[in-house]
């Protein structure tokens, strides 16, 4: 029977930050007429840090690569790598980590946003673009080198994780963990081959739109009110997309080689119960290691990121609990319920090491001595 990894020093230190969060919050409404209705987030000892992008050269060929730094690079910080779908770019996980319930795994972690080459906004047309075997192999491991990052948790969507995927197999060394959304680890299925004859027959002709691009890739043959409100949501950030560079992103993931097995990872897998990608991911868990794999599987869910970011968030936090970061946090505005408590005991079984004391709660795996360089 997995137990909790919070201490009871913990317990009572996160009692007495909520007793003087509650404090503070009411002088601060005695002072503001307006703070009753709309009272203002109450952070201790700690701000947000602003958002660094920087633009690392990969080489000749690839050119640079963009990433955006949300929080300072510090070795007793969780380090997290994102990297984003087909039809998105960083801006789509860093919205899912500025929700109000992430603000504390914010503030004492930092997040490396990464855009897949040529899909951050307004880019320019490229001439090359890497394999999804080079994403994941070499570009990942140039850009972590770069910042001196020498360990973190990777959370990926769609082609993200695909790529994560593989950068954890080629570095087992420099992850830690990996969050891994809507992972298919095959190569072209049966439904990816339709696909494909459809680019195919219409290359002749016309180029297929981004919109068209994005609804096969995310949503398959599907066409329900929901699918179409999320392919509305995403029209936004579609629109940013370069379209020549975004069909090189998908052409990539088309030919993609098979990932194989990620039983020496540990891994949160994640779906949405409609997602056109269910019976991959659950086949992609059929062959992990159970002692290392969790999956979290929400019903009636297309998109888990943009339609369940709370659960995800709670779900996220348990994972890397159990890998040894952030051991004494509690998300805020989110109640544990019954329905979690079995994820709860498995993804805090993950990885698991000791009881921290209060001095490392924060810092991970021994084995592992610092994030950065």
């Amino acid at each position: 029977m997995a137990t909790s990894l919070i201490t009871v020093d913990e317990t009572k230190e996160m009692e007495n930050v909520k007793a003087m969060g509650d404090q503070q919050q009411q002088q601060q409404q005695q002072q503001s007429p307006t703070s009753a209705t709309n009272p203002p987030l109450v952070r201790i000892g700690s701000k947000e840090a602003a958002i660094v992008t920087r633009s690392i050269k990969i080489n000749d060929s690839i050119g640079e690569v963009k990433v955006h730094i949300q929080g300072e690079l510090d070795d007793k910080k969780a380090v997290f790598l994102t990297v984003h779908d087909i039809g998105t770019n960083s801006s789509a996980i860093k919205e899912f980590v500025d929700i109000d319930c992430m603000v504390e795994i914010r503030l004492r972690s930092v997040f490396i946003h990464v855009d897949v080459p040529g899909q951050e906004d307004n880019a320019n047309d490229l001439e090359n673009f890497p394999t999804i075997q080079q994403l994941g192999e070499e570009i990942l491991l140039k850009i972590l080198d770069e910042l001196g990052v020498q360990l973190c948790v990777g959370i990926g969507d769609g082609a993200g994780a695909n790529i994560l995927a593989r950068f954890g197999l080629a570095h087992p060394e420099r992850i830690l963990g990996l969050v891994l959304v809507n992972l298919v680890s095959a190569g072209v299925g049966f439904l990816e081959s339709i696909k494909e004859k459809l680019f195919a027959r219409r290359r002749s002709s016309q180029q297929l739109c981004s919109e068209e691009i994005v609804a096969m890739h995310k949503f398959g043959n599907s066409h329900d009110d929901a699918m179409k409100q999320l392919i509305e949501t995403y029209s936004n950030n579609i629109s940013k997309i370069n379209g020549k560079n975004l069909r090189k992103y998908m052409t990539a993931y088309m030919n993609r080689k098979e990932i194989s097995d990620l039983s020496n990872l540990d891994v949160l897998l994640v779906v949405g119960g409609r997602s056109p990608f269910v019976h991959g991911v659950e086949h992609v868990y059929s062959k992990c290691n159970k002692q290392k794999t969790s999956i979290l599987k929400i019903d009636n869910i297309v998109d888990v990121i943009s339609q369940c970011p709370e659960k995800l968030a709670q779900s996220l936090l348990l994972f890397v609990k159990g890998l040894g970061f952030l051991t004494s946090l509690q998300l805020p505005g989110i109640q544990n319920d019954m329905g979690m408590a079995t994820m709860k005991a498995n993804l805090a079984a993950i990885g698991r090491r000791r009881t921290l004391s209060m001095e490392e709660y924060d810092i991970p795996r021994m084995r592992r001595l610092s994030l950065t360089k």
